[in-house]
């Protein structure tokens, strides 16, 4: 866990020099109201006390990285509430929840759609505290641009590089794919997570976005393509929150299997659906079919008796 919250630092670091300490504060409230959820909860119904495992810092982190910096200072206490005692604590606990916690949190936060999507330019002074901008000219956006420009069939080619390097509209912790890339390298040299889920999953997204783009008589399927790799929550989810230990395959088969579905729904949802990102609803609805993923692509025992294994299994 602490290794997780050591990848996700880059992308804190930069959401605070675009967007201001805002950040921080949104990220401080997360971490510690589910810290302290998770204390709480435990302490009440006389459980172990598990809060220091660094979990729930990772689960508060991850609720601060999917909203926006506008974000007033109770959203992050409540994301971190229904996280830790709705989705997990009262599942049993770590390890035993059946979706994402930070997940399901940011679903349960589009309650409040118009705080949600309620995005500013980067580069544009917040205070810490207040919403109150220090410059006179800010560009506050309540759609979940660049994503909604897609459905248009909009390209800016220009835009590209602000997407990778993270110079655009969206929710502090998912602007910038450099950031989260250094993440992913990290956590791959530490052999936190391994590369099926992520790659599967993004790489189904990109075949089936330029196949999209490609029958649909698009100029530039390749450009539309990248548009969606570059645009939205795609790394953050792809990288952090579908590779979760707990609701994700343990066969590489199965990781396979779950990236690729992963890809595919979020594919389906911006492209078919009325909300333009689909990477939090793809992520949960693959999360109800791990089960079956395990017990599909169960390695075989070789040796004993296969009756009586089974029996068990």
């Amino acid at each position: 866990m602490t290794d997780v919250v050591i990848a996700l630092c880059p992308a804190l670091f930069w959401s605070i020099y675009v967007f201001g300490w805002r950040s921080l504060t949104l990220t401080i409230l997360a971490v510690g109201s589910a810290v302290g959820f998770e204390y709480l909860f435990q302490y009440i119904t006389k459980r172990t006390i598990t809060a220091g495992d660094m979990s729930a810092v990772v689960t508060g982190m991850l609720i601060a990285f999917n909203m926006p910096v506008t974000a007033p200072l109770w959203l992050p206490v409540i994301g971190s509430a229904f996280a830790i005692i709705i989705v997990k604590q009262l599942f049993g606990g770590i390890g035993k929840n059946i979706v994402n916690p930070a997940l399901a949190a940011r679903v349960f936060l589009l309650s409040w759609s118009n705080i949600m999507m309620a995005f500013v330019q980067p580069m544009t002074s917040i205070s810490p505290i207040s919403v109150t901008v220090s410059s006179e000219t800010i560009d506050v956006i309540s759609t979940a641009t660049p994503l909604a420009t897609l459905k248009t069939g909009m390209l800016d080619q220009s835009l590209l590089l602000e997407k990778f390097y993270g110079f655009i509209p969206g929710c502090i912790g998912e602007i910038s794919v450099l950031m989260l890339l250094l993440g992913f390298i990290y956590l791959l040299i530490r052999k936190v997570i391994t590369p099926h889920i992520t790659m599967s999953f993004i790489l189904t997204l990109a075949g089936f976005t330029f196949l999209y783009g490609y029958l649909t008589g698009n100029a530039s399927p390749f450009e539309y393509m990248l548009h969606h790799l570059l645009s939205g929550g795609l790394f953050l989810g792809a990288i952090f929150m579908a590779t979760d230990y707990t609701t994700s395959p343990f066969s590489p088969s199965g990781k396979i299997i779950f990236g690729i579905g992963c890809g595919l729904l979020t594919a389906l949802i911006r492209i078919f659906g009325g909300y333009p990102e689909g990477v939090s609803f793809a992520i949960l609805i693959m999360n109800s079919f791990i089960w079956y993923l395990d017990k599909w692509t169960r390695p075989r025992v070789f040796g004993g008796n296969p009756e009586k294994a089974e029996k068990k299994g």
